[in-house]
């Protein structure tokens, strides 16, 4: 048997250990999980995540592992899905759930898949607890240092699936942490003045993390929410903030799976790339303004869409949120979101830039240094913003928090500092000084590099070779060093962001493990082409 071992047990990891099962050769897989539970993921552990915090994504969205997640779901004892504060009779495949769920799912059919391997006669051996420490390519297979071993083991093939990374939980203190994924699930967080960084789902996540400390929401999660506040956290303040200051829209009802797009194809991409030369950002602009057109011809006379370009799109697409209060536009958008979902409506032009993202990110890589910096600045904000609208629920908990004069927003815009004084945390924003109790910064994954790899031999050895980013094939596996051609894939996402911006999401992490799967029996040869090592 090949031996093959799977460092990561969320998402990415999962969906690879599944689609080995596809082939009916027998394999020897070794799956490392740092984490108590294998199959779980820390995006969705109880141990990382609150029951208020939800997924962004839904089961008509989720590639399904032996059974569709509703399906699943289903078919839960109904006590325990009201523990999670879900009514069985109203479950339907587009219901926004908390995370914990989804981690429950996941981590049922991860144990399901290990049992389905074994009878298919594949040896499986689960590492819990177990906390992969280096690895090192030869060219007799790869060497694996797991944390209890007292010697390396050798493997045909290692998928680093390790997910996102945060900082460690020692960086936090009980004022100040980077992140929402360190340390804060366990915090206590007293009734005082708290500034978020970051106006996306995690930061109105952050927040809910820090308010279900001090009171509750009352009423109908679907309609009207209060928020009422324990008396003796009067002092509770919140503050969000981010650079413009604006709230994400509510997730918008939409055909799924995709309509295939008119103007913006494959074919169309591939051609436009050819022509080669300086410009290639400003030609792709002009499809997708084509597309847009053709989707939604009054939209797209009402913002003068001809009159635009790729770097004076995104401030028309923001300008109806700049314009007006965060709360109250995002209570308009609201009802308009929700009234379209009763009504099975789809508004085009939301359609025809959510569907063109995953097309247009295949240009990426093909960008010169000064269209990279225009599109991350630019274009790539607005398509982060449509599909990472949030689900309703948080924007009516967001809400219900502003009413009860908890929680404001800040713009700071673009030059701003951010110090620690004493225990505080000071935000200096245009002239004007934020002094902070507690500060949680919410920003997000950020891309990483060769630099930043866990694992001190491989690291070194591909910054022997020059690597930056790590070279990849397109079925994910390293390409250089020669020594670990087809020996070791990286489906890592914060390592992929480089030239895949818009690649976080389970679909993305179902798509790699699609490809790596493949790479047992024919490793792909086809590079990868790939942005230059740049800060996005």
């Amino acid at each position: 048997m090949k031996k093959i071992a799977i460092i990561g047990t969320g998402p990415t990891g999962i969906y690879t250990f599944y689609s080995l099962l596809n082939d009916s050769t027998p394999l020897s897989v070794t799956v490392f999980e740092q984490a108590s539970e294998a199959g779980v993921g820390m995006p969705y552990s109880d141990e990382e995540n609150s029951r208020m915090m939800l997924a962004n994504i839904a089961s008509i969205e989720i590639p399904p592992l032996f059974i569709t997640y509703i399906e699943w779901l289903r078919a839960q004892n109904p006590q325990r899905l009201a523990r999670y504060g879900v009514d069985p009779q109203s479950l339907h495949v587009r219901q926004f759930l908390p995370r914990i769920l989804l981690g429950d799912y996941f981590r049922a059919q991860f144990l399901a898949a290990v049992a389905h391997a074994r009878r298919q006669g594949f040896k499986v051996d689960v590492r819990e607890n177990c906390q992969v420490t280096d690895l090192e390519v030869t060219p007799e297979g790869v060497l694996l240092w797991a944390e209890g071993e007292a010697s390396a083991a050798r493997y045909d093939l290692a998928v680093i699936a390790t997910g996102h990374v945060w900082p460690d939980e020692s960086e936090a203190t009980h004022t100040f942490f980077p992140s929402p994924w360190s340390g804060l699930m366990e915090a206590r967080i007293p009734a005082c003045h708290i500034g978020i960084m970051g106006t996306s789902l995690s930061g109105i996540d952050a927040a809910m993390a820090v308010v279900i400390q001090h009171g509750d929401f009352i009423g109908d999660e679907d309609e009207q929410l209060t928020f009422r506040l324990n008396k003796e956290s009067e002092a509770l303040n919140i503050v969000l903030m981010s650079r413009t200051g604006i709230l994400p829209e509510a997730d918008f009802y939409c055909p799924i799976p995709y309509q295939p797009l008119n103007v913006v194809t494959p074919d169309a991409i591939e051609k436009a790339v050819a022509a080669g030369g300086a410009g290639l950002l400003d030609r792709i602009f002009g499809l997708i303004v084509e597309e847009i057109d053709q989707a939604d011809p009054d939209w797209s006379r009402q913002l003068e869409l001809h009159t635009l370009d790729a770097d004076s799109f995104p401030a028309a697409w923001f300008a109806d949120r700049q314009q007006n209060d965060p709360f109250r536009w995002a209570l308009a958008n609201l009802h308009e979101v929700e009234r379209n979902k009763r009504d099975r409506r789809t508004v085009p032009w939301r359609y025809a830039i959510l569907r063109l993202h995953e097309v247009i990110e295949e240009i990426v890589p093909h960008l010169d240094e000064n269209d990279s910096k225009r599109f991350s600045g630019g274009l790539a904000r607005v398509f982060i913003d449509n599909y990472a609208a949030v689900p309703s629920q948080s924007i009516r908990r967001l809400l219900a928090l502003r009413e009860a004069g908890i929680v404001s927003i800040l713009a700071l815009g673009d030059d701003y500092q951010l110090n620690e004084k004493g225990s505080q945390t000071v935000i200096t924003a245009q002239g004007e000084h934020h002094d902070f109790d507690v500060f949680i910064d919410a920003r997000g994954q950020k891309a990483l590099k060769t630099r930043d790899l866990p694992f001190p031999t491989l690291r070194r050895q591909l910054q022997a070779c020059g690597d930056e980013i790590p070279e990849v094939a397109d079925d994910y596996t390293l390409l250089s060093p020669d020594s670990a051609r087809g020996r070791i894939a990286f489906g890592a996402l914060p390592y992929l962001m480089h030239d895949r911006p818009f690649v976080q999401g389970i679909t993305a992490c179902a798509d790699i493990g699609a490809a790596i799967a493949g790479a047992i029996h024919q490793p792909a040869s086809r590079r990868r082409k790939r942005l230059p090592a740049i800060d996005l």
